[in-house]
């Protein structure tokens, strides 16, 4: 049987902490009297924090000098932290488990590539880390998506080629990194946005097992 790559972001396409990210950006962006809507966090999907923090400021044209600048980031992750501390399977993404079962029982590679620097406890509480082969997240990696760093490297890790691996994102930007990477691009969520992708489907329910099938045999 082939073995490929398949590689997962973790928000929005694993577990919905996309909705804490929000939360805790727009206290900082309340702090610093910026106006911070769901929009406006459409614009934060797979970047990194630290360029998340300048998108924001940039949103309410307010200069920082980098000690607030690093002072705002940890606290927007201690802010974050304090709302996955009660984190369980339930987070899970509708469809999730029974793709990893799937990949996990046709003996493929599994790998996770996000740019969350939180991604091993989040997988640890959702009790879904022992499907994972490998795991590269912001703390293994230098360049922010769409650089394809993060995925390239969990290809490597798993020594498969990267024309052999599948990303699954959320994000424009990680899509993006899956094509530049020389992968197959499956986006979840909106086609409007995600039209770049090479496959798009609305969330993980919508997979038919011989979809997989098809990308494994490929």
């Amino acid at each position: 049987m082939n073995k490929k790559a398949f590689i997962f972001d973790l928000d929005g396409v694993i577990v919905d902490t996309a909705k804490y990210h929000f939360l805790a950006w727009q206290k900082i962006a309340q702090s610093l009297n910026i106006n911070f809507t769901h929009e406006d966090n459409e614009l934060l999907k797979g970047v990194s924090r630290v360029r998340s923090l300048d998108i924001i400021l940039g949103l309410g044209n307010v200069e920082a000098s980098q000690e607030d600048k690093d002072k705002w980031l940890i606290q927007k992750n201690e802010d974050y932290l304090s709302y996955l501390v009660d984190m369980d399977e339930s987070e899970i993404l509708p469809g999730v488990f029974k793709t990893l079962q799937l990949l996990k029982d046709k003996k493929q590679g599994i790998a996770l590539g996000s740019a969350s620097k939180n991604a091993r406890p989040i997988l640890e509480k959702t009790g879904i880390i022992s499907y994972f082969d490998v795991i590269v997240d912001g703390n293994d990696v230098t360049n922010a998506k769409p650089d394809p760093e993060v995925f390239l490297k969990a290809a490597q890790l798993l020594h498969i080629d990267p024309k052999d691996s599948i990303v699954f994102e959320d994000s424009v930007a990680g899509i993006q990194a899956a094509n530049i990477g020389g992968m197959v691009s499956v986006g979840i969520g909106e086609e409007t946005i995600l039209h770049e992708a090479d496959y798009i489907f609305k969330d993980f329910t919508s997979i038919e097992e011989s979809f997989i099938q098809s990308l494994i045999t490929k």
